[in-house]
């Protein structure tokens, strides 16, 4: 395994550990609707009684693995995990966006203080992060008021985590957004998700 400086040429590929109950979403549209169906199958295994939950339910993953797909979404992990009855919702997208839609900037501390420019309030923290073997990235955590349309009613601010990783020898980003909306635990969560950034590698 190679660390981040090791590359004169581009990677073939990136790994990553994701905890065993998160279910992996296919976001490709010819693979997508199986996916849905499987989770929503999952999720609702032994519950024949709510068919129009099933049905909302897979009409929200729907909605999230195309607008995943559409900013350049390549995986869409989302939690399966309890805690006795409490479901830890979560989630994790892993996406490379386009050239045009970056800013031009050289380097991690460079997109780190472009990004801090922008920073209002004491719920955004943005700094920079060293993966052991994907090398430093930017760090950026925030808290949000909750969507409860975008969320099947959630009412509880959402925490997310993105760690912003430069791909050796181009010069693209790849983007890793974990995100919850369990806000009493989101400091644990959080923790869970830099465990998960941290296991990044090149191939």
């Amino acid at each position: 395994m190679k660390t981040a400086g090791q590359f004169n040429s581009p990677p073939k590929d990136y790994h990553l550990v994701v905890p065993d109950g998160w279910f992996r979403l296919l976001l490709e549209p010819d693979q997508r609707d199986r996916s849905i169906v499987a989770l929503a199958n999952l999720t609702f295994s032994g519950r024949d009684d709510v068919p129009h939950l099933k049905r909302e339910f897979m009409h929200d993953l729907q909605r999230r693995a195309k607008g995943a797909y559409r900013v350049g979404g390549t995986e869409l992990y989302l939690s399966t995990m309890t805690v006795g009855p409490l479901p830890l919702a979560s989630s994790l997208l892993i996406s490379v966006p386009s050239q045009d839609e970056w800013p031009q900037v050289s380097d991690v501390e460079e997109l780190a203080e472009h990004m801090a420019d922008k920073v209002l309030g004491d719920d955004h923290e943005v700094g920079v992060a060293e993966l052991a073997a994907a090398g430093k990235a930017v760090r950026q955590r925030k808290r949000e008021a909750p969507d409860s349309a975008a969320q099947l009613g959630n009412t509880l601010p959402t925490t997310t985590l993105t760690y912003y990783v430069p791909i050796p020898a181009t010069t693209r980003w790849l983007m890793l957004t974990f995100s919850t909306p369990v806000d009493p635990l989101a400091d644990r969560m959080v923790e869970l998700f830099d465990t998960v950034a941290g296991t990044l590698y090149w191939e």
